[in-house]
């Protein structure tokens, strides 16, 4: 797996966990919940929840996603 697919597996875990951008997550935390979410879903499982949430949400998707990528790009940086 190359970084840049890590790096996309690690967002959309992240975007289909119960997480919250309000709750401020500290980057152990991050890290913790993406590990957490791919061990209980899988790569696939992932995948196919973030391509629900942009067929049901899209408006509110965008901005999760956003909010994902930034997260996990400073969480796993940090480590």
């Amino acid at each position: 797996m190359t970084a840049l697919d890590s790096d996309d597996v690690r967002i959309e875990a992240l975007f289909v966990s119960d997480l919250q951008s309000s709750q401020h997550p500290t980057p152990e935390v991050i890290r913790a919940v993406v590990t957490e979410t791919v061990d209980r879903l899988g790569e696939q499982g992932c995948a196919a929840l973030v391509a629900q949430e942009f067929g049901e949400h899209p408006d509110c998707a965008l901005g999760r996603m956003r909010w994902a990528r930034r997260a996990v790009l400073s969480a796993y940086k940090a480590a």
